[in-house]
């Protein structure tokens, strides 16, 4: 379980919702228990200890959506190369401080849970060295780390990422060799999940960081933040992430958790 006692710094939670979405268009507003998918998001983060929730996004009736839920949104380019470069529009227009802390939650997340979103900002709060903080916890599946579409992490003893990548790290030499089926006891493998929190000095630093040719091979864009000298400290959690929507069976789960809540509640 995730340590809700200590207090958590001042914070602000961008979400970045794009309407183009490339596995599933027009997701942010797909229907999920009667109201907008971005608005579920926005519902959930406004449970943590963030004193400011904000939909960052590229499409009007989005904005709508959001306004009319009585949330906070406002309209970004179309054009970005990246989520971190759409954050630092919103963290700009937004007046926040170098030293301010932003954390991304991404639009597709209505079951994340809100005591990781508190738990990554209290890390860099913490972590003066980082510029970044994310969060990961241990793989249990074999199966998951050969999975190239499950992102690793490999951590120092400070829970410093050293590498994230797509393959298998560390690698069991050994015990892979005899059987590939099976997690080695003690195999310190980690999934990483897609949380971020950053400080907005980065943002700012970001949009001037050259593409690392690791970060391409890989299609990981922190990969560029490490390249490039930057440290990411990383928060380990026991449990897994909750499922996120990237396509619509993923949709489709989403919506049967949210009717099935729906039951409990109306017993």
């Amino acid at each position: 379980m995730l340590d809700i006692v200590e207090i958590v710094p001042p914070y602000t939670v961008i979400i970045p919702a794009r309407h183009a979405a490339t596995r599933l268009p027009g997701k942010m507003l797909a229907d999920v228990g009667g109201k907008p998918l971005v608005v579920r998001v926005l519902e959930q983060v406004q449970l943590s200890g963030a004193q400011r929730v904000v939909v960052a996004c590229d499409h009007e009736s989005i904005r709508a959506a959001v306004m009319a839920s009585g949330g906070q949104a406002l309209m970004t380019g179309t054009d970005h190369a990246s989520g971190t470069d759409r954050l630092g529009e919103a963290a700009q227009q937004l007046g926040l401080a170098d030293d301010d802390i932003v954390v991304n939650v991404q639009g597709d997340e209505p079951l994340i849970d809100v005591r990781l979103i508190d738990a990554c900002a209290r890390l860099l709060h913490s972590r003066t060295d980082c510029a970044i903080a994310t969060a990961c916890h241990p793989m249990q599946q074999a199966a998951d780390m050969f999975n190239p579409n499950i992102v690793k992490v490999a951590l120092d003893h400070a829970n410093t990422a050293l590498y994230f990548s797509r393959a298998t790290i560390p690698w069991a030499r050994d015990a892979f060799a005899a059987d590939k089926t099976l997690l080695p006891p003690g195999l310190p493998i980690y999934r990483h999940m897609g949380l971020y929190a950053y400080r907005v000095k980065f943002l700012r630093a970001f949009p001037a960081l050259a593409p690392a040719a690791i970060e391409q091979f890989e299609a990981l864009e922190q990969l560029r933040t490490l390249y490039h000298g930057y440290k990411i400290a990383v928060h380990v959690s026991l449990e897994p992430a909750a499922p996120g929507v990237d396509t619509q069976a993923d949709l489709d789960h989403v919506r049967a958790i949210f009717v099935s809540a729906v039951a409990r509640h109306s017993r």
